[in-house]
């Protein structure tokens, strides 16, 4: 199934989402579905309450990534469950970050170059692994979404007020992107 992607404005963007129950029914279906919906919408990551749910879990695929310049993202592929970050990098790099939740938005954030992330696949097998660059910065940013954060929250005041425009005009469903979306 695919989903519509949840876009600026719609509340469950803003919550601190729930841990995934060790029962909840079709967890690797839900994480199958996630991807599906996330290739969908050409993106590298996403989060639950993007879809609507508000769970602690996520999904990256960076693997599309990979070429001769970045063989590290072969097998970048991952489903994160009520992962919990447990160690940050002190060297930050700023990088442009865009979020499927915010089409047509674009911004430089500054992110830990890496993390330490303890976590359970849609099996509930738990993993702790270190992740660094590309991948780290992807952890970060759909690790905040479980947070109710957006990437804009980490811009500075001046890059928010030349998005404002942009954030009106979801806020009333005028938004312009190749993908189903869900607005307030």
């Amino acid at each position: 199934m695919i989903y519509p992607i949840y876009v600026y404005g719609m509340p469950v963007l803003r919550k601190v989402a729930k841990e995934v129950p060790k029962d909840y029914e079709n967890l690797p279906q839900l994480a199958e579905d996630m991807f599906k919906t996330m290739y969908r919408a050409e993106g590298v990551g996403l989060a639950a309450p993007q879809i609507g749910l508000s769970l602690r879990m996520f999904v990256i695929d960076i693997e599309i990534l990979a070429d001769d310049e970045h063989p590290e993202f072969k097998g970048a592929k991952r489903v994160f469950v009520n992962p919990e970050i447990i160690e940050m990098g002190d060297e930050l790099k700023a990088q442009d970050e865009g979020c499927l939740s915010l089409p047509g938005i674009s911004e430089s954030v500054k992110r830990a170059t890496m993390v330490r992330v303890k976590y359970f696949d849609e099996n509930w097998n738990e993993h702790e692994e270190v992740f660094t660059g590309f991948f780290a910065k992807a952890v970060q940013h759909e690790y905040e979404h479980l947070d109710g954060k957006l990437f804009i929250d980490n811009i500075s005041p001046v890059r928010r007020t030349m998005n404002r425009g942009r954030l009106q005009a979801m806020l009333k469903g005028k938004i312009n992107c190749r993908y189903s979306v869900k607005t307030v």
